[in-house]
């Protein structure tokens, strides 16, 4: 691997509007690419930034590409919302090549516990943590354990899970968070996902996943992690995890 990304051709799963593979692919290099997002409009966006070779507005458990044909699949914050995941670790497996890392950033065990919780009176923290998991359409808090069980069946192994997003930071995103999408979605009678709301109002940018400054935050914990950085001994609320497929999975 060089500067934090894999060498060789990669497929990002779930690649929203393609923002943050951009910011990683300006410290990492060129790489061949190809993009899938289930999102038109956000595919739609990645197609203009002219980072891929390809975009399919897709779901991740049927990418049109063929058998091993990746050497490395990364997927920034996409798991956890999808509510049947097994199909998708194994589409994974499918395109990987043999001893091809799969890389992916998701919540972790102790999200909920990095969080400040409810400010208004009467809202205990239990309930606070159903509303944050029902805006963000979180489906899982697996660690690396987790993780492992659940790549194992598709002939995949955890090398590291590598903390990052301290309390404090998670804290910063809680609080920008609770006056825009939280806000967002409490107007909507929590029927709608703040970007389907944030749409109809003309108020989702191109080209505008996330904050820049959280971007790049997220950029350099992959660049960082990538290379063999550790999280130390603090609570963090999100994992960076880096799989292989076996060389002996057959494709």
């Amino acid at each position: 691997m060089k500067n934090g990304l894999p060498e060789g051709r990669g497929l990002d799963l779930g690649c929203g509007d393609g923002l943050l593979t951009r910011i990683v692919l300006q410290a990492a290099g060129p790489r061949e690419m190809i993009g899938i997002d289930p999102d038109p409009a956000e595919a739609a966006q990645a197609r203009q930034l002219g980072i891929y070779s390809a975009v399919h507005a897709v779901g991740g458990d049927r990418v049109p590409e063929g058998d091993a044909r990746f050497d490395w699949v990364l997927s920034n914050s996409v798991l956890e919302h999808i509510e049947q995941i097994e199909p998708v670790l194994g589409e994974v497996a499918r395109l990987l090549r043999p001893n091809g890392k799969f890389v992916f950033t998701v919540p972790g065990p102790e999200f909920h516990a990095c969080l400040r919780g409810p400010v208004l009176p009467g809202v205990s923290r239990a309930d606070y943590f159903r509303h944050v998991d029902d805006r963000l359409a979180h489906r899982r808090y697996w660690g690396p354990a987790e993780w492992q069980a659940a790549l194992a069946p598709h002939g995949m192994h955890v090398l590291s899970g590598i903390g990052y997003l301290d309390a404090g930071q998670v804290r910063r995103w809680e609080s920008i968070s609770r006056v825009t999408a939280g806000v967002l979605y409490g107007l909507a009678a929590r029927r709608r996902q703040p970007i389907e709301i944030q749409r109809g109002l003309g108020l989702r940018k191109p080209g505008r996943r996330m904050p820049l400054r959280l971007a790049g935050m997220v950029a350099n914990v992959l660049s960082a992690g990538l290379n063999g950085s550790v999280a130390g001994s603090r609570k963090f609320g999100c994992y960076l995890i880096t799989a292989i497929k076996s060389e002996s999975v057959a494709a």
